[in-house]
């Protein structure tokens, strides 16, 4: 893929290459640390366990670019490993860590601000204070924040988090949404690494119909806010919750609006690794909806996040538009 492709891709994460020590006073045990490995790695430390091992294309911003040049990615958005989220944490301490996480990405997109965009973190579990955050965010140059798709078990269409989302919303902030410690973990049969693969779509789809019944992309019309993985189970659960929605009284009375109807003005990442499946996207969620994703830098994205898409057979104008056009919808970019 040549290097002058312009495509921006809305899913990638980063890790500082170094974390501060705890110096709070609600307890630290689970702040995480940076551990070197060898020249090019570190293990990130949560609770006195290796977390994850990651690569320096985390937080090396000559790396980084190497990497989109060999795929066609003109724009990287960036945005927290998920588990950096770090909703666990008593408010002010996760305001002092989203700070640090932030302050990376700050750093990384003004070293290359032709290449990067940055989505930061907030402390969702205290919604006020979040949307505190928020705001300085947005006045510091952010495009809009990542967030999970639960907080500590809650659902994020739960009326709790209302005050985020109304920020969110009136300060054009885009919001990412990625799957996060997700549930019946306890129905899986194998090693953990099956977790990703196998749970965060239900996750997702858990999340995204919590903002509909809950209420909030009613309240909200005018939020931007897309999903990780292709919005996981979602597209073929849509189906039966509009069918459901159709049939039941009930359920009309507690979603005012066709779900099908409220599912094309929400965005959703092209990470589901076949063209076929991103077909099936365009057909249900509409083709200006979808944006490029990789999960650049970890082992289970894509390392080429254009090539399912050069499958498919789409108009110039089409392509442009998954590939930046929609993108720059989400993130406001002129």
């Amino acid at each position: 893929m040549a290097a002058t492709a312009s495509a921006i891709d809305i899913h990638s994460h980063i890790v500082p290459a170094e974390i501060p020590p705890y110096a709070g006073r609600h307890g630290g045990a689970r702040w995480p640390q940076m551990a070197a490995c060898d020249a090019r790695h570190k293990n990130v430390m949560i609770d006195g366990r290796n977390f994850r091992t990651v690569g320096d294309a985390c937080w090396d911003v000559a790396r980084r670019v190497e990497a989109m040049d060999a795929t066609g990615i003109g724009v990287q958005v960036l945005s927290p490993m998920p588990e950096l989220l770090s909703y666990w944490f008593a408010p002010k301490d996760a305001v002092a860590f989203g700070r640090t996480v932030n302050g990376a990405i700050a750093e990384m997109v003004a070293r290359a601000p032709r290449r990067f965009a940055g989505l930061g973190m907030v402390p969702l579990q205290d919604s006020e204070l979040a949307a505190r955050e928020l705001e300085r965010l947005m006045r510091d140059g952010f495009r809009g924040v990542e967030i999970g798709t639960n907080v500590n078990g809650v659902a994020i269409g739960d009326p709790r988090f209302e005050p985020f989302f109304a920020a969110a919303e009136r300060l054009g902030a885009a919001v990412f949404v990625h799957a996060l410690h997700p549930a019946s973990l306890e129905r899986i049969v194998g090693p953990p690494r099956l977790v990703p693969f196998v749970a965060f779509p239900g996750e997702t789809n858990f999340a995204i119909c919590s903002l509909i019944s809950g209420g909030t992309l009613e309240r909200h019309p005018k939020l931007r806010i897309a999903f990780s993985h292709g919005g996981g189970t979602f597209a073929v659960v849509l189906p039966r919750l509009a069918q459901g929605w159709a049939i039941s009284p009930v359920l009309q009375e507690t979603i005012k609006i066709d779900p099908r109807e409220t599912a094309r003005r929400l965005y959703y990442d092209t990470l589901v690794f076949e063209a076929k499946t991103i077909r099936f996207l365009i057909e249900l969620f509409g083709i200006n909806q979808l944006c490029v994703g990789s999960d650049f830098p970890f082992d289970g994205g894509d390392p080429e996040p254009l090539r399912e898409l050069g499958k498919l057979d789409l108009s110039a104008d089409d392509r442009a538009a998954i590939y930046e056009g929609n993108a720059k919808r989400f993130l406001a970019i002129a």
